[in-house]
This record gives structure tokens, C-alpha cells and sequence, in this order.
């Protein structure tokens, strides 16, 4: 996308309150964007809303419902849909021992996971009616590697990460690119509990505005199906996955897997 290409268009934030999605809404208006602002945060998420002159919704992601009246609400309000951001999550807050939650586990994965799915069932026939558009998921660099300490949260953003690599060329023909933007450690509420830990083992924080602006150079990239990581003193891409083996023959002839 150009400068030209973003005036105008409209464009649907979850987790939209504060951090990394407060950041996205920002510089989207700052763009000509036209933003819906959905959070549970009713005060923090009015006052985003206010700021980057866009509507606020009230939205719990792990109800299917409420996803499609944000949706709805972007159309109404403005005509359409162009650009949906489906940023909220939480942490797990348990692990799988004697720690285990059924209600914190359902709880993040409804969240992180869920949350996604019924974001882009909820988007998709808005963005078809526009001729096209862009979903970005907001998965994890937890989605990219082990997390020993949060095997749940990893569990999940893996999740989002596989959706997305495998809706990306599934989508290609709608013109609807779908994307995952994968930060590290960032400043944001989500890394409070954990600060300490990260200070200690001289892990750096990213500043919002890394990711806010890998977010836009996905947008402006045009790519799909793809996850692009974001952490401190590096340049932000897709990452590189590697092919899995293709299966042999009886007489040894390898065959590619399907794209």
C-alpha cells in the first residue's frame, strides 16, 4: 500500500485500548485511516477511540457474537471494512502441572486463539464486498519457537501462525492478504508480571512504535501467509521457515509437498 492506497480506508482494531493495538490505531489514523477501536477496556478503548477520531465497540474476542457486531458496527459507521487487526490476547497465567487452570487455559485460548478465528469469520465477508483487504493477526515470536515457561501461550500463537500460513494462499485469489506480526518482549501490560525476570536476564523490551511500524511495512509489503518477527536492534521480515521432507517413492523419488 502507498500513502494514496490507506486514505480513506477503514479498519478494525481488537485489543484496541492500549499498547501494541493503541499504537496500530494511531498510525493508521495518522494515515487517513477510518478506525473501529474493540476492547473489553471500555474507558481506555473510548479514549483511544477518541483520540484517532474513530468509533469504539465494547468486545469480548472469545465470543463469536461480539466480533461480528464490531464488524458490523465498521460498516455501518463507515461504509465498509479494509483492514482488520486482530490484536487482543492475554497470557496463560497457569502451566500443566499442578498450576493447571481449566478456566485460565480455556480463558487464553479462547482469547489468543479463538479470538482470531472468529475475527476473520467476522471480517471476511466485509472484506469480500470491498473487492479485498488485509488481516493481520498478532501472534507472538512464542508462535516461532519453544516457550518452556509458557508451553500454553506458545501453544496458542503457534495456533495463530499455522492459521495464517495456511489461510494466507487460500485467500490469495479473494485479494485478501492475511499476515501475523510476531514481537518479542514488548512494553506493554502483557510483559508487566515478567519484567523482573526479563531485567535480570538482560532481555531488551521493544518500544511500541518496532512494532507498530513492522505492522505497517506488512501492510505495505503485500505479502501473505506470512509471520513477520520484531525484536530489539534487528530489521523486521517474514521469517524463514523451513520445507519439511516431501515423501519418496518405492524406487527413492522425492516428491515437494504442496504449497
Amino acid at each position: 500500500m502507498t500513502d494514496h492506497d490507506f486514505d480513506g480506508k477503514v479498519a478494525l482494531v481488537t485489543g484496541g485500548s492500549n499498547g501494541i493495538g493503541a499504537g496500530v490505531a494511531e498510525r493508521l489514523a495518522d494515515l487517513g485511516v477510518r478506525v473501529v477501536v474493540a476492547d473489553v477496556d471500555v474507558e481506555a478503548g473510548t479514549a483511544t477511540a477518541g483520540r484517532v477520531g474513530g468509533a469504539f465497540i465494547r468486545c469480548d474476542v472469545s465470543d463469536p457474537a461480539q466480533s461480528e457486531a464490531a464488524v458490523a458496527l465498521a460498516v455501518e459507521t463507515f461504509g465498509g471494512l479494509d483492514i482488520a487487526h486482530l490484536n487482543a490476547g492475554v497470557t496463560t497465567g497457569c502451566g500443566l502441572g499442578d498450576d493447571f487452570d481449566v478456566a485460565a487455559y480455556r480463558r487464553a485460548m479462547s482469547i489468543n486463539f479463538d479470538g482470531v478465528v472468529y475475527g476473520i469469520h467476522a471480517a471476511l465477508p466485509a472484506l469480500k464486498a470491498r473487492g479485498g483487504g488485509a488481516i493481520v493477526a498478532t501472534a507472538s515470536l512464542a508462535g516461532l519457537v519453544s516457550v518452556p515457561l509458557e508451553p500454553i501461550y506458545a501453544a496458542n500463537k503457534h495456533a495463530v501462525v499455522g492459521l495464517v500460513r495456511s489461510l494466507g494462499p487460500a485467500l490469495h485469489g479473494e485479494h485478501i492478504t492475511v499476515n501475523a506480526l510476531c514481537p518479542g518482549f514488548a512494553e506493554t501490560a502483557i510483559t508487566e508480571n515478567i519484567r523482573p525476570f526479563l531485567s535480570e536476564a538482560g532481555i531488551p523490551l521493544l518500544d511500541v512504535s518496532d512494532v507498530v511500524d513492522a505492522f505497517e511495512r506488512i501492510l505495505r509489503g503485500g505479502g501473505t501467509g506470512e509471520c513477520w518477527f520484531v525484536q530489539p536492534g534487528r530489521t523486521s521480515e517474514a521469517f524463514r521457515f523451513r520445507n519439511v521432507p516431501g515423501p519418496r517413492t518405492a524406487d527413492g523419488e522425492s516428491h515437494p509437498l504442496p504449497n
